[in-house]
């Protein structure tokens, strides 16, 4: 595959919604869609390869702090933190938010909560997770590892995975997977371009979506 081609349909890819593919994840029967993290602060679509850290509770005996890792993050990169699902402390707050939307870091999704969240509407920096709570994660976690495997809940996330975020809320698609679930999205998507249409030129819901196999664009072959 040349670099144009990837370019092509990942240009492509970036106009996808995450209910389009999540019905491309369905159909090659892989995991990818993140129940119970969705949109905290930002506009806008979220879209990019992980930059994966993982947080674990503090040991006590030389306290941490939440990290200073922002400064190795690629810019376009989604940061993907994984605090073990906590929503009792924040790993992520107002500065980290207009630091990495002024660096065009492509957005932040824990596996947590955050803070600071009109700081980061401020900056129209995209940031999702479980919820959003005031109290500090220093003295209390501390990074473990930088691009390890993570776990967004019942999804895991490896570095260089590609991440889809919208208001709908979260998917992960496994970067060796990607071109083909991006292209059966993409495929998908212009099937039901073409129901919406033909239902729109007078055919009845019924007959569009039985053209052009509306029931089965997700469902796995065998």
């Amino acid at each position: 595959m040349t670099q144009q081609n990837q370019e092509g349909w990942l240009a492509a890819a970036k106009a996808l919604t995450t209910a389009e593919v999540s019905d491309a994840l369905d159909f090659f029967r892989l995991p990818g869609s993140a129940h119970g993290i969705g949109r905290i602060a930002g506009e806008g679509k979220l879209f990019g390869q992980a930059y994966t850290v993982r947080y674990v509770p503090v040991d006590t005996a030389t306290p941490g702090t939440v990290g200073d890792y922002l400064d190795e993050v690629p810019a376009d990169a989604i940061v993907v933190i994984d605090n073990g699902g906590r929503i009792d402390c924040t790993v992520w707050g107002g500065i980290l938010s207009t630091l990495a939307a002024h660096r065009g870091i492509g957005g932040t999704v824990i596996n947590g909560v955050c803070r600071d969240t009109a700081e980061a509407d401020e900056a129209n920096y995209r940031l999702y997770a479980r919820g959003r709570f005031m109290r500090t994660g220093k003295d209390r976690v501390q990074v473990e590892a930088l691009g390890v495997p993570v776990s967004l809940g019942d999804v895991r996330v490896c570095a260089g995975d590609f991440v889809v975020g919208d208001a709908d809320g979260i998917v992960v698609v496994p970067q060796g997977k990607a071109e083909q679930v991006f292209r059966k999205a993409l495929a998908t998507r212009a099937a039901e371009e073409k129901i919406l249409a033909a239902a729109l030129a007078g055919a009845s819901l019924t007959e569009a979506r039985s053209l052009h196999g509306y029931h089965t664009l997700q469902r796995a072959a065998g």
